[in-house]
């Protein structure tokens, strides 16, 4: 593997994690071999590994491409979240925007492929030590990210329960993938309004004023 040390050569490492990432999303894993990344990026099936160790390095550096455009759109969506006190429904759906996406894009193809490939990504961390130090890296700035939003709206937010938080919705849109008709959003709107008082209870002084909020 030879680092991209000129603008030239960054521009081609780039262009085949991008094009890697691009297969991740369309066909998961298995889509992703030498040959289709450099047909995909348009350049010779010698600079996959010219520029990268393994196909695992470059499967590593596709994920984490992945997962920075999602952080990054999910960032946007925040800057748009005013601070003011927000009951159960209000937070659970904000929380869902950024964990599942905004309701109603289930039926998206691009949306739904979106949310299946990072669980993939997910499970696939459980096998491969490169991947599963690229998920840690990805799932600290989410937890930022999640705290923000609570923050937002008036909440308690504590590290332990923030991965108890993230768990419920992630078991509930597993178990919705495997539905006929899988409404992830749905099922895990349902089992984190039953949580969300207890993982992100509101701020003392807010608790009384919360029940007319939703």
């Amino acid at each position: 593997m030879i680092t991209a040390t000129t603008p030239k050569g960054e521009r081609r490492r780039q262009a085949l994690v991008a094009a890697a990432a691009e297969l991740l999303l369309e066909g998961g894993f298995e889509a992703v071999r030498h040959r289709s990344v450099a047909t995909r990026a348009d350049l010779p099936l010698a600079s996959t590994t010219y520029y990268f160790e393994s196909l695992e390095d470059l499967i590593a550096r596709a994920v984490e491409f992945s997962g920075n455009v999602e952080l990054d759109a999910m960032r946007r969506r925040v800057g748009e979240v005013s601070h003011r006190r927000r009951g159960a429904e209000a937070t659970v759906d904000l929380v869902l925007d950024l964990l599942v996406g905004v309701d109603g894009h289930w039926h998206d193809e691009g949306a739904r492929g979106q949310l299946i490939a990072r669980y993939e990504r997910s499970v696939a961390s459980a096998r491969h030590p490169e991947l599963r130090e690229v998920q840690l890296r990805l799932r600290a700035q989410l937890d930022e990210l999640l705290a923000d939003v609570l923050r937002r709206s008036d909440r308690l937010v504590r590290p332990e329960q923030l991965r108890r938080l993230v768990a419920v919705v992630d078991g509930a849109v597993v178990a919705a993938l495997t539905e006929l008709e899988p409404e992830p959003r749905r099922m895990a709107r349902g089992a984190l309004l039953e949580v969300i008082d207890i993982v992100a209870p509101a701020t003392p002084q807010q608790v009384d004023r919360f029940r007319a909020l939703d």
